[in-house]
């Protein structure tokens, strides 16, 4: 591309380092986010602490899970690695 904008008589401008960032020769400041005050936060830590005892709750191991396995759906290929069929396994 660049080379097309030459062969088309582009000429390149040349610019110092950083140079394009600034705005009446001094950095452009307003778009920084440091100028609001700091805002006050909501502790949330009881929402958190819900959360873990509800997922310590799923991973415990008194949940009514049956002695039985599902089975499982597998998939069997061919030599070449084509699909040919789907069997059920014992887990």
């Amino acid at each position: 591309m660049v080379e097309e904008f030459i062969r088309a008589k582009g000429k390149i401008q040349q610019v110092d380092m950083g140079e394009s960032g600034l705005v009446d020769g001094k950095y452009n400041t307003s778009h920084i986010g440091f100028n609001e005050p700091k805002q006050e936060r909501t502790p949330l830590n009881h929402v958190v602490a819900a959360i873990q005892q509800k997922k310590q709750q799923k991973t415990s191991p008194n949940s009514t899970k049956s002695g039985k396995a599902k089975p499982k759906k597998k998939i069997i290929y061919d030599d070449f690695g084509e699909p040919l069929r789907w069997v059920w396994e014992d887990e």
